[in-house]
């Protein structure tokens, strides 16, 4: 596809896939991302702890404090100069982990570094100790899901094969279709041989193909837009939300 990637986003406890789109490596699909992951999360609007652990992707922080931050207001230290503005920071119960894969000028691998971007390391890494989640900082769930995809049961997505996606619509429904097909069908040996929806309760037992049809896990077109337009007010930062301006009356 170009240059378009494969943005995907994963609940690593519950295994559950929660948004896998494709589009290019910007600020704007990453803020879309971090939308679909507080919509999930903190639907009902308040906000309590959360851990996302990612990688280095340089438009994550802007984009995690584009739909996550709140605005701190910033004092100057002495009687005179110029007035600070206010800006975005992370709200309490974010904690954010980075890995960071260090490569040569020819692409080889030469080491991993981990580090916090939001909230305090050793927190995070006892809270993956004890989720059991690894030993350390990782993104290894979400890169195994990407080699499954690429590998194994997404053909489209081959390196150096002719199986290629000609338009990008084909290929984000073909990824929808197999999102739906990994978090209700198929089951996982690391689940217990339990299914996402099943480790959420959202389901009793694995999905046939004849109940995926019948369920309402298809949502109509006015559904996708109610949830584009709550999208949209995630994208929206706190400042945004701020400097808005009011409508005056007409009369």
């Amino acid at each position: 596809m170009g240059r378009d990637w494969i943005h995907a986003a994963l609940a690593s406890q519950s295994r559950f896939l929660i948004d896998l789109r494709v589009g290019p490596r910007t600020l704007e699909m990453a803020a879309q991302l971090v939308a679909s992951v507080a919509m999930v999360c903190f639907g009902c609007g308040t906000f309590g702890r959360l851990l996302l652990l990612i990688d280095n992707h340089l438009p994550y922080p802007n984009a995690i404090l584009q739909v996550l931050g709140v605005i701190r207001h910033r004092r100057r230290k002495r009687g005179r100069g110029r007035i600070k503005y206010p800006d975005l920071k992370a709200p309490p119960g974010l904690w954010v982990g980075v890995v960071e894969k260090v490569r040569t000028a020819t692409g080889k691998l030469l080491r991993v570094r981990t580090r916090a971007l939001f909230g305090p390391k050793r927190s995070m890494v006892r809270l993956i100790k004890r989720l059991k989640l690894g030993k350390q900082i990782n993104t290894a769930h979400i890169e195994r899901l990407n080699g499954t995809l690429r590998t194994q049961q997404q053909a489209r997505l081959g390196r150096r094969t002719r199986n290629l996606s000609r338009r990008g619509i084909a290929l984000q429904r073909s990824l929808w279709l197999w999102r739906d097909l990994y978090n209700w069908i198929h089951p996982h040996h690391s689940l217990e041989g339990r299914t996402p929806a099943m480790v959420l309760g959202l389901a009793s037992a694995p999905w046939t193909m004849q109940q995926y049809v019948r369920e309402a896990v298809h949502v109509s077109d006015l559904m996708r837009q109610i949830w584009a337009e709550e999208r949209d007010t995630w994208l929206t930062s706190a400042l945004g939300v701020r400097k808005r301006a009011k409508h005056l009356p007409t009369s």
